[in-house]
């Protein structure tokens, strides 16, 4: 680590899958996380990882992990990892990563399985970290010492809470939000949409996403709140923007582009006059998450990119800047029937998906909340 300790060892479940591959390629280079084991399923295990795996991705098999041998996803096998990265789809994921934090593993999930859990932090790392003040909770109902699972959202719900957080802090709270989303085909995971479905189309539909939008931009966007609860002391819950009801309206589509969510979005703020287009702007470009202050490695330099371009963002152009792990936004303009309309632009298996989780164990690490092993 920056502070001259040794590296900390971490798992990845669903190592060969898309969002398991693009964890690899980012952890291969991780200044403090070192890939130590890898998990997949029943077919993949004894073998090497370049075996293993039908790699998809732009750049080589990373060396730290040709050779690693793929466990199946049983704790057992991971017990020395501090950090466990979960990349498995959701039709699995939900016994496998419980079993992980029963066995007292701080497991930092990519699936939808545990994210309306009242105990489970849903955090999108350049918005609201600050929800893993939850865990210890967790934890506690749970009977567990070190064991815990964080999910991150959602890869189109992530594309907008970014630059609404910015604007919530800048202009207070927003009334309403409308958007439309045209999602990357990598989002559906591999092989994901048939081809003759695909190319040449644009399919208005994708199952639960929407609602998946509508319901975690409340969980992410509200805060924690504190009830007393007797004798028991105070329980923490998520107030669902409670506090200033907010109403979120999705329509999604995918459309034939590889990476990279692009979504049209209305806001109308509570404050009245609201914001002008230019104000908006600039505090989207200024806006700092806690990540980027604390000293996250994987937290992009510029949370959010601003275009002045006409025709920007777009994903062959943006999708990878800061390797994806920041949002573009641009064409910001007054709207006719809300208040404020913008595009945005985010990496769906980076900023989206891995680059999250990521970012998530790194926050975790530097707040405490991982228990790290004793150094020599």
């Amino acid at each position: 680590m920056a502070d001259g300790r040794q590296k900390i060892k971490v798992g990845v479940l669903g190592a060969t899958g898309t969002v398991g591959q693009r964890f690899i390629v980012l952890l291969s280079q991780h200044p403090w996380f070192v890939i130590h084991k890898l998990g997949a399923s029943p077919r993949s295990a004894g073998k090497p990882y370049a075996r293993a795996v039908n790699w998809k991705q732009a750049v080589p098999i990373p060396s730290a992990a040709t050779d690693i041998v793929v466990h199946p996803c049983q704790p057992e096998h991971f017990a020395d990892c501090p950090v466990v990265f979960s990349g498995l789809d959701a039709d699995v994921a939900g016994d496998i990563e419980f079993a992980f934090r029963a066995a007292e593993l701080a497991v930092f999930s990519n699936a939808k399985n545990f994210r309306r859990d009242p105990n489970v932090p849903l955090i999108v790392p350049l918005v609201n970290p600050n929800h893993l003040s939850i865990v210890p909770q967790q934890q506690r109902l749970c009977s567990l010492r070190k064991g815990f699972i964080v999910t991150n959202a959602n890869c189109s719900t992530t594309t907008i809470v970014v630059p609404l957080t910015a604007l919530e802090k800048a202009f207070g709270p927003i009334e309403s939000v409308l958007v439309t989303t045209m999602q990357a085909i990598s989002g559906a995971g591999y092989p994901g949409v048939a081809s003759l479905d695909i190319m040449d189309n644009v399919v208005p539909y994708i199952g639960g996403e929407e609602e998946k939008i509508e319901w975690e931009t409340l969980k992410i966007l509200g805060g924690v709140q504190a009830s007393d609860d007797g004798a028991d002391g105070k329980t923490l819950a998520f107030d669902m923007h409670a506090r200033h009801p907010l109403r979120v309206s999705a329509q999604c589509n995918r459309v034939p582009v590889i990476d990279g969510h692009t979504e049209c979005v209305s806001v109308r703020f509570a404050r009245r006059p609201p914001p002008s287009p230019q104000q908006v702007r600039e505090a989207l470009a200024a806006y700092t998450p806690d990540a980027q202050t604390l000293g996250c490695p994987s937290a992009p330099r510029r949370c959010i990119v601003v275009h002045e371009e006409p025709d920007r963002p777009q994903p062959r152009l943006d999708r990878y800047f800061q390797d994806g792990a920041g949002v573009s936004v641009g064409r910001v303009r007054q709207c006719q029937v809300l208040d404020i309309k913008f595009v945005a632009l985010a990496n769906n298996v980076s900023i989206g998906a891995a680059t999250s989780s990521i970012i998530n164990a790194e926050y975790a690490v530097l707040k405490g909340i991982v228990a790290l092993p004793q150094q020599a």
